[in-house]
């Protein structure tokens, strides 16, 4: 159960201000941060906003060089609505939960590519999302279900067509019959990443370069004394494998070949083409997304379990990827590479379990008065994404928000089953989340 169960609204209690939407005081409580990725620091501004001081811990920041970049850089960062083109995403509870997180972070990143110098800083782009299908899609129900879930979401532009396979130049060879498409936020990540690094900076984050290793609960009292903290967030993706001790997460191997999409070569990419896991050939995704006015990205793989990042463009997985990407879309043939990063490779953060936001369900013995009492920790986990930071960013970091309130009020925890719905878990046509300035 959740003492403020606030939903998120830009304007009220978000804002692109470089300083918090409410000031701390003496009074206001301190939050560490683990993690330095898209989910610690959209949790950070969305924490910053409403009075919390910040600091967040990282071993590494985004880097923007041709070296190996964060995980939350190479992402495709495309919003979809789960469960996302990769697959993956089976559990239940989670998969529920993420369709309201995902339209949370919808309407914040709409409203963010709405505003043209906010959009340009911040590298969000309203486009149109294609999928496309091997037959009609009534012949495959999940995917039926998906679409009709998405037409009353709430997306802006919606519309279902096989025309657009001839308007996007789609080989019919390929085998494509059915489609649909509306707008999604696509993000440029490197650009992104450092607009919310300057933003929480500018709203009074700390950061704070180390390492972290080893289960967070058994180091929980001495971080808090380190960094004067009242409660303790872990967004550390992969690595909660260690820092939470959760033995289900493992990573989904993932890359991307990046070419240049000026023009020159082939017509110009606009949209976002996609065959989703479970309706493509062989189980193999095609993912063709414009970074930016500039690079296009053709994916993609997902490969569990494999942790060496050692593919090249000879590997034979990222040329069956580029074979099927010209195969679909033949005037690829022509694409030239990024001179600068012409691939693209990082590990999925995935779970068995998909996405975890709860506070730690592990108790402390305490002394007190010469009695045993159980403390609850007041640590708050939010990990295990997978392909889908980007799209769950601003949902998962309301619900983390509500939870902190919870541990200051000194509430028992209760895991994601258990937690009381918010006001937000069902979103309708009728009671639209608001995103607003």
């Amino acid at each position: 159960m959740s003492v403020a169960d606030q939903p998120l609204i830009l304007g009220e209690n978000l804002s692109f201000d470089p300083f918090p939407k409410q000031s701390p005081d003496a009074a206001s409580a301190t939050i560490l941060i683990v993690g330095g990725g898209v989910t610690g620091l959209i949790n950070a501004w969305v924490l910053l906003d409403r009075r919390y001081q910040v600091t967040i811990v990282s071993k590494e920041w985004a880097s923007f060089t041709d070296q190996q970049r964060l995980t939350s850089q190479i992402a495709g960062a495309l919003w979809e609505f789960p469960p996302a083109v990769c697959g993956q995403h089976t559990d239940i509870l989670s998969l529920k939960k993420s369709k309201h997180w995902c339209m949370v972070a919808y309407d914040i990143w709409a409203a963010i590519a709405s505003i043209p110098g906010i959009a340009g800083l911040a590298g969000v782009q309203m486009r149109a999302s294609n999928f496309f299908f091997p037959c009609p899609i009534e012949d495959l129900p999940a995917q039926h279900h998906k679409m009709e879930e998405i037409a009353a979401s709430g997306v802006h532009g919606f519309s279902r067509s096989a025309a657009s396979i001839h308007k996007h130049g789609i080989d019919p060879r390929y085998g494509a019959k059915d489609a649909y498409e509306h707008l999604a936020p696509v993000i440029d990540t490197d650009r992104c990443m450092e607009w919310l690094m300057l933003l929480v900076q500018s709203k009074g984050a700390k950061f704070h370069t180390e390492t972290i290793t080893g289960d967070l609960f058994r180091q929980e009292q001495e971080l808090r004394h380190r960094f004067s903290a009242d409660v303790i967030l872990n967004c550390t993706g992969l690595s909660a494998l260690s820092l939470a001790g959760d033995q289900t997460c493992y990573p989904l191997r993932g890359a991307l070949i990046r070419v240049v999409n000026d023009g020159k070569d082939f017509p110009k990419v606009e949209s976002s083409l996609a065959i989703t896991a479970d309706a493509a050939q062989d189980n193999e995704i095609v993912f063709i997304v414009p970074r930016n006015d500039n690079i296009l990205l053709i994916g993609g793989v997902a490969q569990p379990g494999r942790w060496d990042l050692d593919l090249t463009l000879e590997s034979a997985e990222i040329k069956r990827m580029r074979a099927r990407a010209e195969a679909f879309l033949p005037s690829l043939k022509h694409a030239r590479l990024d001179p600068t990063y012409p691939i693209a490779q990082g590990l999925r953060p995935a779970r068995e379990k998909n996405i975890r936001v709860e506070r730690e369900l592990r108790t402390r013995t305490m002394d007190l008065h010469g009695e045993p009492t159980e403390e609850p920790s007041r640590i708050i986990h939010n990990y295990g994404h997978g392909g889908s930071g980007w799209s769950l960013s601003f949902g998962c970091a309301a619900d983390v928000a509500n939870l902190v309130e919870d541990v200051l009020h000194n509430l028992p925890p209760s895991t994601m089953k258990l937690q009381r719905k918010t006001a937000l878990d069902h979103r309708s046509m009728d009671v639209p989340i608001r995103a607003r300035l």
